[in-house]
């Protein structure tokens, strides 16, 4: 498989988990994908450690902020200056939650909420670039905004990352595929009547796997609820929606 040493300014780079039981969900997901965590022992890091699989970073786990933050994936795209990129959220509307912070000497990283609600975070990459490996079963396959207000977050993330938006129907269900040079980013979906009222804007995780089917089992055997399919995109793959054991949402993808 591929090795990734770096990423292309406004792509998906790396996806990591913010878990209020930092032990449980390295034992969910490394039963679930194949994975083990690293975790890095010197104070500044706070704890964080790195999913690997094949001995490769495909993601990132650590603890949340506080008590009362919920367990979440959280999506990051790549840049060349995060302090651009913040000045830029801002001018868009957005707001800048964390400001560029270096972290020890892996990179910069930074955490916005754009004006729907959902929260993004950058990273600038030094020694670390991101996600070593992608776009294979066990690793990160693909992101996607679910929002209630597709307009304004079209607004700000082609303003933001340059994107262009190309909107699409997937089946009955209208859809954004975000382009950058002729090539798919990330996606975007209106939040419909089947999201509850309290649940915001946020940033979906697909993580790759090579049987679904088993997938969907092995989830729900480990203490995940199975909150959307299976369901068949036509000629690109299947998919389905989980709330791990801490509730934080993921989808699991297989393929065409």
């Amino acid at each position: 498989m591929p090795e990734f040493t770096r990423y292309r300014p406004g792509t998906a780079c790396w996806v990591d988990l913010s878990s209020t039981n930092v032990e449980e969900s390295e034992d969910f997901y490394g039963q679930l994908f194949g994975w083990t965590a690293e975790f890095d022992d010197r104070p500044e890091t706070g704890g964080y450690g790195m999913f690997r699989r094949g001995g490769k970073a495909v993601a990132g786990i650590g603890r949340t902020m506080s008590e009362n933050q919920p367990t979440s994936w959280n999506t990051y795209f790549a840049t060349e200056d995060a302090g651009k990129t913040a000045q830029a959220v801002r001018e868009a509307g957005g707001t800048v939650i964390m400001e560029p912070m270096e972290i020890v000497d892996e990179g910069t990283m930074a955490v916005f909420q754009d004006p729907t609600g959902a929260y993004v975070s950058v990273w600038q990459s030094n020694r670390h670039p991101g996600a070593q490996v992608a776009g294979e079963p066990g690793t990160l396959n693909w992101v996607e905004l679910l929002t209630r207000d597709v307009e304004a977050a079209k607004n700000f993330y082609t303003q933001v990352f340059g994107w262009t938006a190309d909107n699409r129907m997937m089946g009955s269900t209208p859809y954004t595929m975000f382009m950058m040079a002729g090539e798919t980013v990330c996606g975007m979906m209106e939040m419909g009547s089947q999201f509850p009222a309290e649940v915001p804007a946020h940033w979906l995780v697909y993580l790759g796997t090579a049987d679904l089917d088993a997938t969907i089992a092995q989830a729900r055997g480990l203490g995940a609820r199975q909150l959307y399919g299976p369901m068949t995109v036509p000629d690109m793959g299947r998919f389905a929606v989980f709330a791990d054991p801490q509730r934080a949402t993921f989808a699991a993808w297989q393929q065409a």
